[in-house]
């Protein structure tokens, strides 16, 4: 049995807590709030997130960040944005080699920074892994199967969480690309955003079909530029978590997107779905991270400029229906082909 901090009481969080409390462990789950601490320790439910899904006995509640201190494992579940603010009030308890396992997903904005970096520099003497894969809250907390991956350059340190979060609902795979399992988690987002928009604008499953597989095209692109493996994206935290967040009405980030295809700006999209949609942040990121490293991203762009710069939806698919002619695999035909 190992002792378990969580780092945000979203619904990812509070899935993550009934889980692990479930294989086992003894497990703090931290809230950002006093009055939403109070009503998970009166309620053992998170209502908003997880309505009915009831907090195991071995689950306490707390808004006090040194619940850190002494843990085995650490997992940060808060909002991108809030992860260097949240890993700088942990800094002061975490103990050299304490294990960070981050389950958020998005890039920084301003530094481009995955967040596994941003936790690194924070709090320099952890040990950081990322956890990443199809993996809805909604169904994690029902016991419904699923598998994802957990990333760490050190690999007994990924077998150990392997080991901490694996039972016969939830399967774990291990690999050492921490990068792109991250990149993977953050960039669909985005990807899921536009495969909403296709849907509040009444396309069809060609369309869709055809945004995923060219979105995994520009992921794995603007991955590899970064230093990360391109077989990471033809897995679960790439074309997986691409799948379910595209064609599932649990995602925010479809959610969003159906929402702005319908006609709604982003921020009342936003606004109506009541949650952070990260895509929207990563969006930004990622036209600015592909701009820096030198790389090709039509659909981001076009995605860019519907959120931030008042494009139509139909322009931004007109304008990527009628791009060059091109060659799937981006390559030059070699000789005379039959």
């Amino acid at each position: 049995m190992s002792k378990i901090s969580i780092i945000g009481s979203g619904g990812w969080g509070s899935a993550m807590a009934v889980m692990l409390a479930e294989n086992g462990h003894s497990v703090t789950l931290w809230s950002f709030l006093s009055e939403e601490c109070e009503n998970l320790k009166k309620y053992r439910e998170n209502k908003p997130f997880l309505p009915g899904i009831i907090f195991p006995d071995s689950v306490s509640f707390t808004d006090d960040i040194s619940c850190c201190a002494g843990a085995d494992i650490v997992i940060m579940a808060t909002p991108s944005h809030g992860v260097r603010g949240t890993a700088k009030k942990m800094a002061p308890y975490i103990k050299d080699g304490q294990i960070v396992v981050n389950i958020s997903k998005g890039i920084e904005e301003g530094t481009y920074l995955t967040l596994s970096k941003v936790i690194k520099e924070e709090v320099p003497n952890c040990i950081v892994a990322v956890m990443s894969g199809p993996s809805h809250a909604e169904e994690v907390s029902r016991k419904i199967p699923t598998t994802n991956v957990v990333a760490c350059e050190d690999e007994a340190t990924a077998r150990f969480i392997q080991d901490a979060f694996m039972n016969p609902n939830f399967r774990i795979y291990t690999n050492p690309d921490v990068l792109g399992v991250e990149l993977g988690g953050s960039l669909k987002n985005v990807i899921a955003l536009c495969a909403g928009i296709l849907d509040g604008m009444g396309l069809g499953d060609n369309t869709k079909a055809a945004l995923m597989t060219r979105g995994l095209v520009e992921m794995s692109r603007l991955g590899v530029a970064m230093g990360a493996k391109a077989e990471t994206f033809n897995g679960l935290s790439g074309v997986g978590d691409l799948i379910v967040t595209c064609t599932s009405m649990h995602s925010r980030n479809r959610r969003a997107g159906i929402l702005i295809g319908q006609g709604k700006t982003a921020d009342e999209a936003c606004s109506e779905v009541k949650m952070v949609v990260e895509g929207v942040r990563t969006c930004r990121a990622a036209k600015e991270l592909s701009e820096k490293v030198g790389v090709e991203m039509p659909i981001v762009n076009e995605a860019y400029k519907v959120l931030f710069e008042d494009r139509s939806a139909a322009d931004a698919l007109k304008n990527l229906m009628g791009r060059d002619k091109k060659h799937e695999t981006e390559q030059a035909f070699l000789g005379n082909s039959d």
